[in-house]
């Protein structure tokens, strides 16, 4: 059979699958609505676990907060038992429609999602702020023209700039800036700011007042502009046409306020300015209709959804290749450097490979990005971001590249050696002529077993907030509520390591002429 029509073939049945799973989780939406929740015993929240002071580790290994507190008492009126699970921000609906949580309570903004979940009544009023350093010149929102801002993925802030409903005022604010940066949390937002990457935060004021409170405790000094950006509503958030479950916590909220518990907990968290609960306006999105319709046009929407993904798609190909342009070559460098006879430099080399392997990449990315701040005090630029990427999985493939080529070469028999040494080969002549030959074949298969590792390790960028094709999948998905995009992201993923694969094996069959 022609090969080009296995691989048409393969890519159509995996974008099946996908399509199947589509509908599947819908029909399980539809299926779920309404069920009874006279038999629940335990209550799983998803929630933030960096988003203070709405839920948060303490410091003891204890996830504590005001909608946690909230969560408990709601908890404890029914007879459940409350299961605390932080959550991936961008993975909150992959969570949620799954299964895995009940609902998103986690400073969840109701503004915009209206339709994509079964709300309860909103609780907080919360607005949008933008947060600097004391020493910078923005004074207020229009001093952002030409500034690097930072907001957290999926949040109330990105969307104040950017959403379809945002003001037009926001929207020409965010055109003029030089750049806005996704961040996967608001803690890599603030090291961002603080070694100079990023000219301002922009973020929730709970949050931020809290934040900038807590790093003031530790020298650093930020401060908040007056001026807002947006404000919004936060709610519950529960998976589409689960009415059932919202009714009953919601009925639970209302007797908490009535009883002043709800005041009690709200002053507790010094939140007792913004929380709304019972106020006017606050049961708009509480008493939308929860009808879920299922989606139609499911090929048309995979086209659509890979579109979007072709520039995250294009920005993993380029990770993957300048890997392997500077990686494979310095791996072979550091084996050389390994295998010498100058022992300092070999043991230097040894304690790299350690390090390298020993540690986690994302670790080591950080370092990459963040270190010329905090070691040598210079000052890290946005376009830094990508080049930091690069070198952070060079440097660390190199390491199990030049383990991987020291295995082919301590594989050649000692006697290939000294018959170069005997016909008078000079030592470049024996590495490229007789050893670097032969290893290359050795090697080759597990050389493929790591290019395929370091195409799904390409995900790994979003720690620096470079936006590859599985950070996009999240995003797209977040914003349209959908698990849909991660599919295709999966499928991109499988078919560029299969051709990979092929590829690899195409050249190892080449470099077998002794067959």
């Amino acid at each position: 059979m022609n090969k080009k029509n296995v691989f048409k073939k393969l890519i159509m049945t995996l974008l099946c699958c996908a399509l199947l799973a589509g509908i599947g989780l819908s029909a399980t939406a539809c299926a779920n609505k309404g069920s009874s929740q006279k038999n629940r015993t335990k209550f799983t929240i998803g929630f933030d676990a960096e988003f203070p002071p709405y839920g948060y580790d303490n410091g003891s290994g204890e996830y504590v907060g005001f909608d946690l507190d909230l969560a408990a008492e709601v908890a404890k009126r029914n007879g459940w038992e409350l299961v605390k699970q932080p959550i991936e921000w961008n993975s909150k609906d992959l969570e949620l429609s799954t299964g895995a949580i009940d609902c998103i309570w986690s400073g969840f903004t109701i503004n915009g999602r209206q339709a994509d979940y079964t709300w309860s009544k909103a609780y907080v009023d919360n607005s949008q702020v933008v947060v600097v350093k004391n020493s910078s010149d923005i004074k207020a929102p229009e001093d952002l023209v030409n500034k690097i801002v930072a907001v957290q993925a999926d949040s109330s802030a990105l969307s104040a700039f950017t959403a379809e409903d945002a003001s037009e005022e926001n929207l020409n604010l965010a055109h003029s800036m030089k750049e806005l940066t996704q961040v996967g949390d608001y803690n890599s937002a603030f090291l961002n700011l603080e070694s100079g990457s990023v000219d301002a935060i922009c973020m929730d004021t709970g949050v931020a007042s809290y934040e900038v409170k807590t790093r003031a405790k530790k020298g650093a000094e930020y401060r908040i502009l007056e001026q807002r950006i947006s404000s919004e509503q936060y709610g519950i958030g529960f998976k589409k046409g689960n009415v059932d479950l919202r009714d009953a916590v919601q009925k639970s909220l209302d007797d908490m306020l009535a009883d002043g518990t709800f005041d009690q907990i709200a002053k507790k968290w010094s939140l007792e300015e913004s929380v709304c609960l019972g106020q006017l306006g606050t049961d708009e999105a509480y008493l939308q209709d929860d009808r879920e319709d299922i989606s139609t046009g499911l090929i048309s929407r995979a086209i659509d959804i890979a579109g979007q993904l072709l520039s995250g798609m294009l920005a993993t190909i380029k990770i993957f290749l300048l890997t392997l342009t500077f990686s494979l070559p310095l791996g072979f460098l550091l084996m050389r450097i390994r295998a010498c006879n100058i022992t300092i430099l070999s043991l230097l080399a040894r304690i790299y490979i350690s390090i390298m392997r020993g540690t986690p990449l994302m670790l080591q990315l950080l370092v990459v990005f963040f270190g010329p701040y905090y070691i040598l005090g210079i000052n890290v630029s946005t376009s830094f971001r990508f080049y930091a990427v690069i070198i952070g999985f060079s440097l660390n493939y190199a390491a199990y590249f030049a383990e991987i080529f020291r295995a082919g070469v301590e594989g050649i028999p000692q006697g290939q050696t000294e018959a170069a040494q005997v016909l008078g080969y000079s030592q470049v002549q024996k590495t490229w002529k007789i050893i670097f030959p032969q290893m290359v074949k050795r090697v080759l298969p597990p050389v493929t077993n790591e290019i395929i590792t370091l195409v799904k390790d390409t995900s790994l960028a979003f720690a620096l907030a470079y936006t590859e094709v599985f950070t996009l999948a999240k995003q797209v998905s977040a914003a349209d509520a959908s698990i849909f995009p991660l599919f295709i992201a999966g499928i991109f993923y499988y078919v560029f390591n299969a051709l990979v694969a092929w590829r690899m094996s195409k050249v190892e069959n080449a470099l077998k002429y002794y067959d």
